[in-house]
């Protein structure tokens, strides 16, 4: 468009879209082109360089903070005190150190064969053995539960494989793990392990995707790295508050802050990791819907 100056100056293009009749039928008007609205919009939602996104993620601490301290300061201690206080005299009275290990170890190694969570067996280890020697009971007998139900798959495996046929959409995260290269199907593995997907059912249908043993066995036991320190640190605090409460000595303000940090570092940790694992596993699973 030219002006009486002569200056000749470029109105945006308004742009009509119609949105679909099922969502909903109205008129939108836009001016510029697609990569300008691309470049623009979209970004306060979810990008880390948008204040929304620091806003929402300091919200989430900052509650996460204060449930840690109600729990750590009141509620804890009432459940730890009329709980698990006698459960672990209890637990300490009837087994030695050995024995209860040998108990922990072959529940890790057994529940997920038979669908049973093995969490409790992880804290109560975790609040016995600490870091080291728990983590090394942990993993250990975690291979052999997560190798069990890879064995047992050969028997039913024709029926794994109908099942994952009649859930298309639910079994193509699987199926990418089975596969690519050694190296795509331990990456796989280990993202389904830290995300949120019911690893004991996969434990059972991974054989049935094609995925090899190596990559499987290696990417679960690195998949399951962080929930075990999660599980540790879990039993390491009720250890804490077990002992506070049974001395009648209540936490001082350096341990409950000390411990509210901890409890937010780990959840926080655990939340992004599944997170990543998630939107990581989407884009495997999108690039195979593209090839296949």
């Amino acid at each position: 468009m030219t002006y009486g100056d002569g200056i000749e100056k470029t109105v945006p293009e308004l742009k009509s879209r119609t949105e679909d009749p099922e969502n909903g039928d109205y008129l939108k008007l836009r001016g510029g082109s697609d990569e300008e609205e691309g470049s623009s919009g979209g970004c306060w939602i979810g990008s880390p360089t948008s204040v929304w996104f620091w806003v929402k993620l300091i919200s989430l601490v900052a509650c996460v903070g204060v449930l840690a301290f109600v729990i750590i300061k009141w509620i804890a201690p009432f459940l730890i005190e009329k709980e698990l206080i006698p459960f672990i005299k209890w637990v300490r009275s009837t087994f030695s150190i050995p024995v209860l290990g040998l108990l922990l170890f072959a529940s890790v190694a057994l529940f997920p064969t038979i669908l049973l969570p093995s969490s409790p067996s992880m804290w109560m280890a975790g609040l016995t053995f600490g870091y080291g020697k728990g983590f090394l009971l942990i993993l250990s007998a975690a291979s052999i539960g997560v190798t069990l139900p890879f064995l047992i798959g050969h028997l039913f495996l024709h029926k794994m494989q109908e099942w994952l046929k009649q859930y298309p959409k639910k079994a193509a995260i699987l199926r990418a793990a089975g596969e690519g290269t050694w190296f795509h199907q331990f990456q796989a593995v280990t993202l389904i392990r830290v995300s949120p997907f019911p690893y004991m059912i996969y434990n059972y249908c991974a054989l049935a995707t094609g995925v090899h043993y190596g990559p499987y066995i290696l990417g679960s036991l690195v998949g399951m790295v962080p929930e075990i320190f999660v599980s540790i640190y879990t039993g390491i605090m009720l250890r804490t508050l077990a002992v506070a409460s049974d001395v009648r000595h209540s936490l001082s303000a350096v341990e409950i802050v000390v411990n509210v940090l901890g409890f937010c570092v780990t959840a926080s940790a655990t939340i992004v990791c599944t997170i990543y694992a998630k939107k990581k596993l989407s884009a495997m699973q999108s690039e195979e819907a593209e090839t296949s």
